[in-house]
């Protein structure tokens, strides 16, 4: 299976980002990751560019979440410690970006994926998307404070919960009705709305856009509390090792609560 790459160009004031590993549901290695990050550093002190799209190829997932084999190397609840508080690099950099974003999901957003689809500013998606955290049924982690914060503004407490504990995938209506979407869109029709999208936002001040952003990413993460007691110790628990262990055999987990 291929590491994958991030695929990147500019057109009209419009960046299209396109997570490309398709025969993986666009899962995200540590070099698309990488990738990632270096193209949020480009964009961050690019003035020409205004809107950034992104978007998973494939037609079958936005991100299926980061790739498990990561997690095989893990030992003790510090090594989650360091992976989430990179992942929230990751993110925040996505957060941070002055331009007005657009997640575009096509299926699943899933896990990391959900998480930068939630950083965007917008969301499109096609009827038969699905969003989702299923930690609790999977590979038995955590996330962040940011992440869960994040997770909360985008869908609020009942849907974390039900994603979070009870390891269900949201539908692309649900999502609609709570506003989280924009709009539902067939995939036929998907390059044509971008294209509106798009028009719309080059039409607005940069500024404004900015520095809305920037408030409101300031008043959500004001306060937040110190979780590194919880995450270090899911990421060091027997659990967290079973689950990965049975993801990557593909059987089901057997959960001992230690």
């Amino acid at each position: 299976m291929s590491e994958g790459q991030v695929r990147f160009e500019k057109r009209d004031g419009v960046a299209y980002v396109t997570f490309d590993r398709p025969e993986a549901m666009n899962a995200l290695t540590w070099s698309m990751y990488d990738r990632l990050a270096e193209i949020a550093s480009e964009l961050r002190t690019d003035t020409q560019t205004r809107v950034v799209v992104f978007r998973g190829a494939g037609g079958k997932a936005f991100i299926a979440g980061t790739d498990i084999r990561g997690f095989s190397a893990f030992t003790k609840g510090a090594d989650g410690l360091a992976y989430e508080a990179k992942m929230d690099d990751y993110v925040g950099r996505l957060e941070r970006l002055p331009q007005a974003t657009l997640a575009v999901i096509d299926g699943y957003a899933v896990g990391g994926g959900l998480a930068i689809s939630a950083a965007c500013d917008l969301r499109i998606a096609t009827p038969d998307a699905k969003f989702g955290s299923p930690l609790a049924r999977t590979v038995g982690n955590c996330l962040s404070a940011k992440s869960y914060a994040r997770l909360l503004e985008a869908v609020g407490t009942s849907w974390a919960k039900r994603m979070l504990i009870l390891g269900e995938m949201m539908p692309a209506t649900a999502a609609r009705d709570l506003g989280y979407l924009i709009d539902l869109v067939e995939p036929g029709d998907m390059d044509a709305r971008i294209g509106e999208i798009t028009k719309r936002l080059l039409q607005h001040a940069p500024l404004t856009i900015a520095g809305s952003k920037d408030a409101i990413l300031r008043i959500r993460e004001a306060n937040l509390p110190d979780i590194e007691d919880i995450v270090e110790g899911i990421y060091g628990s027997d659990d967290f090792r079973e689950g990965v262990a049975s993801f990557l055999e593909k059987r089901k987990p057997a959960w001992t609560g230690r």
